[in-house]
């Protein structure tokens, strides 16, 4: 028959003498009297020093949270940043004498906590505090309360803490019973020197790690859009799930103090793919059973369905992974951004080319080409120091949660040394190649001839990673960040820095002259007309011949409606025409664009890839040329009606006009704004053809300062409609 004890013990394992401890959410029993032998019978606790009550002074407005800059989380438990001291009150049944009287405080994580793994800490008494060690000391006396001061280490593991108060007394241990209200949840903290996380700017904290709003750039690099994302880490329950994040990951407890490993097992767990974390990406434009990507308005929805229903998320796309990563880094303390890379090379053999085919016409083969351009890809970057690489790769990390290519047998990627990257240094963990291939990169344009010898046609060296930016610190702007990636194109640097990445085993084909000679003295480039959705527009293509010689050019215009990344759904529009070009002259010529070409068959993000390819008839050469565009596509209009004020109900209204000349069905609304209103749906059946949708909203703000309304429209025939309002919130 098994007692009790039985119970308690842990299931036997030949390999390890405790199971492994990953989960911050399992605790131990702490006997609340540990005898030191057998008890004498006159023996009463009460007798000695025992502990009424433990303030940990952890509201808003207290010390603790406003020292901490902790005091935005929606939590009622204390919560402090390591490596800096917090203050916690304890009222004994008596005054508290130092010659007889002894305690100490135990802090405890997990389920079988040690003090080898720092998951089980006794914190001392003594006279005075050593920066980055764990210690206390007394600050006040009065009457039966002390008053401590607690240092945590600088190397503290993340997560939620269980304290005890333990007294000593000749018979035994006494300790306090298990109170959730002492909980403490300990942070990276980015003011402490000795954090691995240490950032010394106070504007760059402010936004890397307080600013629970950002901006995500997408459209692509000759259209550059932007749209706001609510990152909401202080929200209500988020810690929680950021932490259970990491439980999913079986993440050991032990390790939960080191960014790097945290950096790198969330950009697995941010994905369904191979562990059923937390986003189900999809990029089929068919979104069943689940919200299109383009429809979220923020992160704190994908994060609190997940950590209530253990399953995916479905959908995200680039930016949703790289948004929900984002509120995970800065709700633990770990600052971070959100980084967009216009025209990203997804190269399917890492060979530092992206190979586009084209057959006898100069059309693009869809069969042969299998790399693709993204318009743009969304990732982040991560600030940390790198004791695990040498001097000088520290700062800026780039994570990516987008599943893209396995790393280590997983859908992950990072973190990945910025400055290794740009210096070609990629030999150093983790995944620097595969970043260093979506940067930089040429795309070849090469033409099977009848008997299977490859011609190459065209090389073009500037397309990829041409733009790489984020949100500027302090303000909505963009900030372009592509000199930390590479050196000037062309420059001696980024030479050397491209045959260093040669040299650590990054693929690149040597492409020898004699098999490339292009058309040198004719060039040709083309425009596309800015345009809005739902109207005509054109695309002109522009020749200029600088020889002495008259050519013809048979030219040939393919239109494709594209996903983001670049891969072509259909082409719809095909045009050739032959171009007379005189010597010494430019010629322009315009193709028209109609409406009722593309209408049909748009996808999300409104997304054109035009391919132009020109034979010069006379000398058999091709020029080659491609281009992303985005139509522009209208916006919500976001207004608030009376006084904004904290605590007071106010009224937000958002209007929307239909642009298109068909009605619009099964239309759905959300909007959101951190500390203003949780996020509301509403669905509307129809919207007919140019009439105006208005929806009113009663909430009660509850955090005064410049808040963000951001709200979202979303149906099949329209998506990325989006609308955004600055709200200064009174105090009450």
């Amino acid at each position: 028959m098994s007692t009790n004890e039985d119970k308690k013990k842990p299931p036997l394992n030949g390999r390890r003498a405790f199971p492994s401890d990953s989960s911050n959410d399992e605790e131990n029993e702490v006997p609340e009297m540990e005898a030191f032998g057998l008890i004498p019978r006159g023996f009463n606790p009460r007798d000695y020093l025992h502990v009424v009550d433990v303030y940990m002074f952890k509201d808003p407005h207290e010390i603790n949270k406003q020292q901490h800059h902790t005091d935005k989380y929606y939590s009622p438990k204390l919560i402090v940043r390591r490596g800096q001291p917090f203050q916690i009150q304890i009222e004994f049944n008596r005054p508290y004498n130092p010659e007889v009287d002894q305690f100490w405080l135990e802090y405890l994580i997990g389920r079988y906590p040690q003090q080898n793994k720092g998951t089980y800490i006794p914190v001392l008494v003594g006279n005075v505090l050593k920066p980055g060690e764990w210690g206390a000391k007394i600050i006040h006396k009065e009457n039966n309360s002390i008053r401590l001061s607690i240092m945590s280490s600088a190397t503290c593991i993340i997560g939620k803490f269980r304290l005890y108060v333990a007294v000593l007394t000749p018979f035994g241990i006494l300790r306090t019973q298990r109170n959730a209200a002492t909980d403490t949840y300990i942070l990276f903290n980015p003011w402490c020197q000795q954090d691995a996380v240490y950032l010394d700017d106070d504007k760059e904290r402010e936004e890397y790690v307080l600013n629970d709003v950002g901006i995500v750039f997408h459209g692509n690099i000759n259209d550059i859009k932007l749209r706001s994302w609510s990152y909401g880490q202080f929200e209500e329950n988020i810690l929680d799930a950021c932490l259970f994040l990491m439980n999913k990951a079986e993440l050991e407890l032990s390790g939960r103090g080191n960014p790097i490993k945290i950096c790198r097992v969330a950009s697995a767990v941010i994905n369904s793919k191979d562990d059923n974390g937390v986003i189900a990406g999809s990029w089929d434009n068919m979104y069943a059973y689940g919200i299109a990507p383009s429809a979220w308005t923020g992160s704190v929805d994908i994060l609190l369905e997940y950590y209530s229903s253990k399953q995916p998320v479905r959908y995200g796309q680039c930016w949703v992974f790289a948004g929900v990563f984002n509120t995970f880094l800065r709700c633990l303390g770990i600052p971070a951004r959100l980084v967009t890379n216009y025209s990203s090379a997804h190269d399917n053999n890492a060979n530092l080319q992206l190979d586009f085919f084209l057959d006898d016409e100069g059309k693009l083969d869809t069969k042969l080409t299998k790399d693709s351009v993204w318009n743009y890809h969304c990732w982040n970057e991560a600030w940390m120091t790198r004791p695990d690489l040498p001097v000088g790769f520290g700062g800026w990390q780039v994570v990516d949660g987008t599943p893209q290519e396995t790393s280590d047998g997983m859908y992950r990627c990072g973190p990945a040394s910025v400055q290794a990257i740009k210096h070609g240094h990629v030999c150093f963990q983790f995944d620097a190649p595969f970043v260093y291939a979506e940067v930089n990169g040429d795309i070849v344009y090469s033409r099977r001839e009848k008997n299977g010898t490859q011609v190459i046609e065209n090389i073009d060296r500037t397309h990829i990673g041409q733009l790489i930016v984020t949100k500027e610190v302090g303000g909505d702007g963009m900030m372009e960040i592509t000199e930390e990636y590479k050196f000037q194109e062309g420059s001696e640097e980024e030479r050397l820095a491209l045959e260093t990445a040669v040299m650590y085993g990054v693929k690149k084909q040597t492409i020898q002259d004699t098999m490339y000679q292009p058309q040198t003295d004719v060039d040709m480039d083309f425009q596309v007309q800015k345009a809005i959705l739902g109207s005509d527009f054109k695309v002109t293509i522009t020749f200029r011949n600088k020889s002495r010689n008259y050519y013809t050019a048979t030219t040939y215009l393919s239109g494709n409606i594209v996903f983001y990344t670049g891969v072509a759904k259909n082409e719809f529009k095909k045009h050739s025409f032959s171009a007379k070009l005189e010597p010494s002259s430019s010629s322009a010529f315009d193709v028209v664009i109609r409406s009722s070409e593309y209408l049909s068959d748009l996808l999300d993000q409104a997304s054109f890839h035009f391919f132009v390819t020109a034979r010069i008839n006379e000398t058999g050469k091709i020029l080659a040329k491609q281009k992303a565009t985005v139509l522009e596509i209208p916006t919500l209009r976001i207004k608030t009606k009376g006084e904004t004020v904290a605590g007071k109900e106010m009224s937000v209204t958002v209007e929307f006009t239909n642009p298109l000349k068909q009605t619009l069905e099964n239309v759905t609304l959300r909007l959101e704004g951190p500390g203003v209103l949780r996020t509301m749906k509403k669905e509307f059946r129809q919207i007919p053809a140019n009439s105006t949708l208005i929806w009113e909203v009663k909430c009660i703000p509850n955090r005064p300062g410049l808040r963000k309304l951001i709200a979202s429209l979303n149906c099949d025939a329209l998506r990325h409609v989006y609308g955004e309002l600055n709200v200064q919130i009174q105090k009450p």
